[in-house]
């Protein structure tokens, strides 16, 4: 399991989705990184800020009109059914499990939904506003 740390790079230009990713990148790590003890907290706050995150993206997407909200909506409703799914596992006490997908499948995931559907979102929404 790797890191995957903000970098400029990462940007969307939209400010509070980029504060967003860059606050989700950092709970990622920070469950990477924890002891066994403190995963489960950790676990829950990234659960709780991406709950937090999705619904602002949804806010704007409603906001703009955005054209392909039914999908990207889809997609953070898997995602979120995904987290509980593997919230349940670090329940049972199977922390490797949780801590394998947080390291592992999250980042990846979080790549692609960045370079496609948040990047489609955000310049969706720069074009209604200019």
């Amino acid at each position: 399991m790797s890191t995957l740390p903000w970098t400029p790079d990462l940007s969307v230009g939209v400010d509070f989705m980029d504060h967003d990713h860059e606050e989700f990148l950092a709970l990622v790590n920070a469950c990477v990184a924890a002891s066994d003890a403190d995963l489960p907290a950790l676990f829950d706050r990234l659960y709780d800020h991406t709950v937090a995150h999705f619904a602002r993206e949804e806010a704007l997407m409603e906001q703009t009109g955005f054209f392909a909200i039914d999908c990207h909506k889809g997609e953070h409703g898997r995602v979120l059914a995904e987290m509980r799914r593997f919230r349940a596992h670090v329940d049972k006490g199977n922390i490797a499990f949780a801590r394998a997908y947080v390291g592992d499948q999250v980042p990846q995931w979080f790549i692609l939904h960045r370079n496609t559907m948040d990047s489609a979102t955000a310049a969706f929404a720069a074009r209604q506003v200019a």
